[in-house]
């Protein structure tokens, strides 16, 4: 079944930015936005080590092309030094489509060692997992790092909580880290 969309005369893109942390480069990037009309409909920013990351789903109404949306970037954002990219989306790229299956958070914690994000990974891809987020951060002393890892994922229909945490147990003393896996309760709005 196709999900319903509400997009039939917007244009959609998805923009990323990425620069230096400092004050400020959201409320430049949603100047540009504002001032072209554009809508924010999904985003999501982050720290990573000093960079500041963002990538946003913005709709405008149609006609408006990506090329108003580079130039506008290029004149304010770009000047600040940050880098921009736009990708026009298709409808169904920005349709919401449920999840088939369980969603759960993955958990993944042990010493820093090269290998844990693409033997877990690769783990739930092989069995048909799919990987809604994922955050990855660095704690504990210099002398001591310690690697954390969570993931969302949505679970196959076929496959339960328990099952994929089974399916990690191996991993899990290979890599001599602690992984666990429980369910996402979603909330509906």
């Amino acid at each position: 079944m196709t999900p319903k969309c509400r997009s039939g005369n917007l244009a959609h893109f998805a923009v990323t930015i990425i620069g230096k942390d400092r004050p400020g480069i959201v409320a430049d990037t949603a100047e540009v936005l504002f001032t072209l009309g554009c809508n924010v409909e999904d985003s999501s920013c982050t720290m990573l080590g000093g960079e500041f990351a963002m990538i946003l789903i913005v709709s405008h109404t149609k006609p408006f092309a990506k090329k108003q949306l580079e130039a506008e970037f290029a004149a304010k954002v770009q000047e600040r030094g940050l880098s921009t990219f736009v990708r026009s989306l298709k409808d169904d790229e920005v349709c919401y489509q449920k999840p088939a299956g369980e969603l759960c958070l993955i958990s993944v914690y042990g010493s820093d060692q090269p290998g844990i994000v693409y033997r877990v990974t690769r783990e739930l891809a092989d069995r048909g997992v799919n990987i809604n987020d994922l955050n990855t951060k660095l704690v504990g002393t210099p002398t001591e790092p310690v690697y954390v890892m969570m993931i969302e994922a949505v679970l196959p229909e076929e496959m339960s909580v328990d099952e994929a945490s089974l399916l990690l147990e191996k991993l899990k003393k290979e890599l001599s880290v602690e992984i666990s896996v429980r369910l996402i309760t979603p909330v509906s709005f």
